[in-house]
């Protein structure tokens, strides 16, 4: 069972903002969270912003830029490691559910099959090491939870490769995409959706969250560009050839089976991709 009322961190973000629109198609109470409004870092500001007698807490609030934290790494673990355990702290003083989003960067991208949810964290970056540190804080800070890893977020709004993508290709006549990168891209809308789906089954612990289906970003990228029926070309590559300060795991599946198994199919990734196409802002 959901717990009203809902207290939505990061809400002016990507997901924050999927999060609290599928709140308001559900009719269920919530207030939603942006980064001026809590400090996650501060036990006084969440005293004030997330009161005694908040039923759930879905936290979208995140460092998100994979690249910087190379070079930022302290404050990328202080964003998604240790103020998660902080907020984790202050659910479990006040009896709210935590719902926090993590990634499959946690992993090290040499598995061969989906990852399950209990394979053994092992990140390749900074990035993922702070997202790796944020749930251990949560799973041991004792507080009822629901840790749910995703990747590859996109949504009609928002800075993510479906925008960025179809901006270069209404640019330029060809686009090098690269090619030896397979995970599941996620849909910010789906993400939200099944995330109510989980909460009002009672779930709780670690699941995943995705689309369904697998493929690379220049897949998902040619997926995109043709949609819209544009006349740039899509060339795959590979990573080396565009090399960033962060390493990218080459396989970041997500096993999906347990999610499924609790709330039922997710959209298919090209479907979820088509209706966000029909939607884009700016």
């Amino acid at each position: 069972m959901l717990r009203e009322p809902v207290a939505v961190l990061g809400a002016s973000g990507m997901l924050g903002r999927a999060v609290s629109e599928a709140l308001v198609s559900g009719s269920i109470s919530h207030v939603g969270l942006a980064r001026e409004n809590v400090d996650l870092r501060a036990l006084g500001d969440l005293a004030r912003s997330i009161p005694r007698g908040t039923g759930t807490v879905i936290n979208c609030a995140a460092w998100t830029n994979v690249d910087a934290a190379e070079a930022h790494e302290d404050e990328a673990t202080l964003a998604n490691g240790h103020a998660v355990g902080q907020l984790a702290a202050h659910c479990r003083s006040i009896g709210a559910v935590l719902v926090h989003y993590s990634s499959d960067y946690v992993f090290n991208g040499r598995a061969s099959a989906p990852y399950a949810i209990d394979h053994p964290r092992a990140p390749l970056n900074a990035y993922g090491r702070s997202k790796a540190l944020g749930e251990r804080q949560l799973e041991q800070s004792g507080c009822e939870h629901l840790l749910l890893r995703t990747s590859w977020v996109y949504a009609p709004w928002g800075k993510n490769f479906v925008r960025t993508i179809v901006g270069l290709a209404k640019k330029r006549p060809s686009l090098r995409v690269v090619n030896d990168q397979l995970g599941r891209p996620s849909s910010a809308e789906q993400i939200a959706r099944v995330s109510l789906a989980l909460l009002a089954s009672g779930a709780h612990g670690t699941y995943h969250v995705s689309d369904d289906g697998d493929c690379t970003w220049f897949d998902f990228a040619r997926a995109a560009i043709g949609e819209l029926a544009l006349p740039c070309v899509v060339e795959p590559c590979t990573s080396a050839e565009f090399p960033s300060p962060a390493v990218r795991p080459s396989y970041s599946v997500l096993d999906l089976s347990a999610t499924v198994e609790r709330i039922g199919p997710l959209v298919p990734w090209r479907e979820s991709l088509r209706d966000v196409l029909g939607r884009l802002e700016g």
